[in-house]
């Protein structure tokens, strides 16, 4: 396989996503006993189409990072499905799924620890163009990085440079950069922007959207912060303790939520009213007493919108 198939107008979702699941521990030992068994994800489903956001939202652990690294296949999944264009990519070999990774990235939480500080900014941002043999001439190599440097809004001058002599939003324009080399058509943002500064995340957020304006680009946003997701995205997915809980349109999620979870996040968005914000009270929301139960499934509650029912 050397080129992943095209994807005419009219066809499905680009990213399909059914039942997935990925569990840690459960091992047996050979001494006795048996390590506890976490259910990180535990079947989701979604799809997303071209040139959508989907927003994925919920508290520190509840298995929103594991789902976008399994999706990459960055881990292996423990079971279900991931089709890309139609096509099922779940346990392909390396050598199969290396066309995939060309046009499926992913930009990390921490840009100064997804950078290697041994490379310049320039060589960092090459290296997938080397890897995928579209590098070309040296001249022409430098070219493409540098319109990439402006595409993000980097001086090109600065591509000899280091990663330690940028602050974290430019840091995070070079991982942007790096992710968007390949011409890709899916990108999983991984809480890009809750390492950087209040000042500097709105710019990040709006350099996201016309990245996705200009190139048709989708994402998989994965936040906290629920101001920037009804921003950014178009739909949103809430996952509680490895489950999606609910998820549909933006709008349907932020002014008529239906999971009780959903409303608790809902509730704790910061009201920037001093006067609202010290008179109000967060929903509160026990989840060790709300846990679904294996047998919830997500139920139709209106147009696209869906919530976990047990």
């Amino acid at each position: 396989m050397n080129d992943i198939p095209s994807m005419p107008a009219d066809a499905g979702p680009l990213v399909s996503v059914s039942r997935l699941s990925k569990h840690y521990g459960g091992e047996r030992h050979l001494i006795g006993g048996q390590t506890p068994l976490l259910k990180a994800v535990n079947d989701v489903s979604f799809d997303i189409a071209a040139g959508e956001t989907l927003g994925l939202v919920g508290e520190s652990g509840s298995g929103k990072s594991t789902t976008g690294r399994v999706l990459l296949q960055l881990e292996a999944p423990t079971g279900g499905d991931i089709l890309y264009k139609g096509e099922n990519i779940t346990g392909l070999s390396k050598t199969l799924l290396k066309p995939y990774r060309r046009d499926m990235q992913i930009i990390f939480q921490d840009p100064y620890a997804s950078l290697n500080p041994r490379m310049t900014v320039g060589e960092f941002v090459a290296e997938p163009l080397d890897v995928h043999g579209l590098a070309g001439a040296r001249s022409e190599r430098q070219e493409r990085v540098a319109s990439l440097f402006s595409k993000v809004g980097l001086d090109p001058a600065f591509m000899k440079r280091y990663p330690h002599e940028f602050s974290g939003g430019q840091r995070q324009r070079v991982s942007i950069a790096r992710a968007i080399a390949l011409n890709p058509a899916f990108i999983v943002a991984d809480e890009p922007i809750t390492a950087l500064d209040v000042s500097i995340q709105a710019q990040i957020v709006n350099l996201f959207q016309d990245l996705q304006d200009e190139l048709g680009l989708a994402y998989l946003f994965i936040a906290h912060d629920l101001s920037m997701i009804r921003y950014l995205c178009h739909r949103v997915a809430v996952m509680l303790r490895g489950r999606i809980v609910e998820i549909g349109p933006c709008e349907a999620i932020f002014e008529t939520p239906q999971h009780s979870y959903t409303r608790a996040l809902l509730s704790a968005i910061p009201v920037p009213d001093p006067d609202v914000e010290r008179n109000r009270r967060p929903l509160s929301f026990d989840v060790a007493a709300n846990l679904p139960p294996e047998e919830a499934v997500l139920r139709p509650v209106g147009d696209r919108h869906f919530v976990l029912e047990g």
